[in-house]
């Protein structure tokens, strides 16, 4: 009797196994990975300091269309620092840094630094998402690094915006049309999958940053029983993702950009930008009436006031002494222009003015824009995104224009498949600071409400998109990492101060 119920037990599993070896997938599960070193040539600075840190780097296949998997096949490229405390190990974190559009293979060493210890038990692997970096690439071969426009101030200029989206949907149709259905968040995270299982592991744990967090919110809803410790910073609420994400955005862009004319007034006597946050704010303005009369010039640049206002909002995601003073530099230079001299400007505009005005960065455009347009529809009748600008020009005059403005995925294609209904719950760890101007702090509420065995740590204070690791508050890093280390969540939500930061200062 004892040996046929050993029989019987062995039947399932000797099927299972024979089942997988079927599965349509199953030669992208088994696939063997080539490590390597991931420096590319004398001057990959990424991949020294991946090397530095003891990071190798493989690509993985997968396939461009999952309803094919016999078909065409694409690379998706990733790195690995491998645990050091093997009778520990946790297994793997995967990370994403965002975007959508973002490389992340270049992240494992500062995300182990920020993880202190429990570092040691993770292979912590960063991903190039299909499309992106290192990964099967996708240009459109666009003039600009950024879909995204100021409606500017009257319906001429709206109309030049609708032609510009226009042309740029139209390059990525000449350029990429093949592949453009299957450039979307479930398609990452079918890949996040096949990578699990090629590295040989039944879960994966995950931390993903601002769009990371949607991303982390899809994988965890289709692949539940594979997915381990989660950790979302910036979180996205899903109901409001999709082409026109950044609505609803402006109030706290608008707070961010007081709060640093707040810093640049204590600060006149080095910037000169004003004595006052309201003598600041004018100068802001006085700018971007320039601008809206003629372009200003920049060097090579001529920065006009469809222009001017992402440049202003681009400037403002980093709360800390650093990004403000940069940010101070470059509305010093704009203003020089708008009063008519010629100007070589500082480091961070040169940078922002090269992503909005060159194809510098087309393939970063190119790759976001294809993610949003393909996760979810967008309304095609320009007058619906007219409407709204003006509406949200009464509330914001500067950041209502650019939040509600049309993209090309107002002249896209329909999307392949339906946006992914987010599971019901998840225990996850969601943290999002108060002032966040790209992730608004209500997106982390919604989520957490949704998620009720969540638990969310919130940065009070800062206006500040992406907070562990990246701003420096030991209650928020410390908390994380005991989460990473145990898997174990917080009794309770844990509020954190900005400054100043302890790993005592949470409640």
């Amino acid at each position: 009797m004892a040996a046929t119920a050993l029989a019987l037990t062995a039947l399932p599993a000797t099927a299972l196994q024979a089942r997988a070896d079927t599965h349509p997938l199953a030669s992208y599960h088994h696939q063997r990975l080539g490590w390597k070193s991931c420096v590319l040539g004398p001057n990959d600075t990424t991949g020294k300091e991946l090397e530095q840190a003891g990071a190798q780097c493989a690509d993985v296949t997968v396939p461009l269309d999952y309803s094919d998997p016999d078909g065409r096949t694409i690379t998706v490229a990733i790195s690995r620092i491998r645990a050091t405390d093997t009778g520990h190990r946790a297994g793997p974190l995967l990370l994403n840094g965002g975007g959508p559009g973002g490389q992340t293979l270049g992240d494992p060493p500062w995300v182990r630094k920020a993880m202190k210890d429990v570092a040691a038990r993770y292979d912590v692997v960063g991903v190039d998402p299909r499309f992106v970096g290192r990964s099967t690439p996708l240009d459109c071969h666009w003039p600009t690094g950024s879909a995204f426009r100021s409606a500017g101030a009257d319906r001429a200029g709206f109309d030049r915006m609708a032609a510009f989206s226009q042309d740029l949907a139209q390059r990525c149709r000449q350029h990429a049309g093949d592949v453009l259905p299957y450039v979307t968040t479930r398609n990452t995270a079918r890949d996040m999958d096949v990578i699990r299982a090629a590295l040989g592991e039944r879960r994966i744990s995950y931390l993903g940053y601002s769009y990371g967090s949607y991303l982390g919110e899809v994988y965890a809803t289709m692949f539940p029983t594979r997915t381990g410790r989660v950790v979302l910073d910036g979180v996205i609420d899903p109901d409001r993702y999709g082409p026109r994400l950044l609505r609803g955005s402006e109030k706290a862009n608008r707070h961010a950009l007081e709060g640093w004319a707040s810093w640049a007034a204590a600060r006149h006597t080095t910037y000169g930008l004003g004595r006052t946050r309201t003598a600041v704010l004018a100068t802001v303005d006085r700018v971007q009436a320039a601008a809206t009369r003629t372009p200003l010039r920049l060097a090579d640049h001529r920065v006009d006031e469809h222009i001017l206002p992402l440049v202003l909002f681009n400037g403002l995601s980093q709360d800390d002494d650093a990004a403000y003073a940069d940010f101070a530099r470059g509305v010093q230079d704009l203003r020089r222009a708008a009063n008519g001299h010629d100007v070589a400007p500082s480091p961070w505009l040169a940078g922002v003015l090269d992503f909005e005005l060159t194809g510098t960065d087309s393939a970063y455009g190119s790759v976001q824009t294809a993610i949003l347009c393909g996760d979810a529809a967008a309304p095609k009748n320009p007058d619906v995104y007219w409407r709204d600008v003006q509406r949200a020009r009464a509330q914001d005059p500067l950041f209502g224009p650019v939040t509600n403005n049309l993209n090309p995925c107002a002249f896209w294609d329909p999307p392949r498949e339906q946006p992914t209904g987010i599971r019901a719950d998840l225990p996850a760890l969601l943290v999002n600071a108060t002032g966040d101007p790209r992730t608004t702090y209500d997106g982390a509420a919604a989520m957490h409400r949704a998620w009720p065995s969540s638990r969310l740590v919130t940065l009070r204070g800062a206006d500040q998109h992406a907070v562990y690791g990246v701003y420096g508050s030991s209650c928020v890093d410390a908390t994380v990492n005991a989460y990473l280390a145990t898997g174990r969540l917080p009794a309770k939500d844990i509020n954190c101060d900005a400054h100043p930061v302890s790993a005592s200062e949470h409640d």
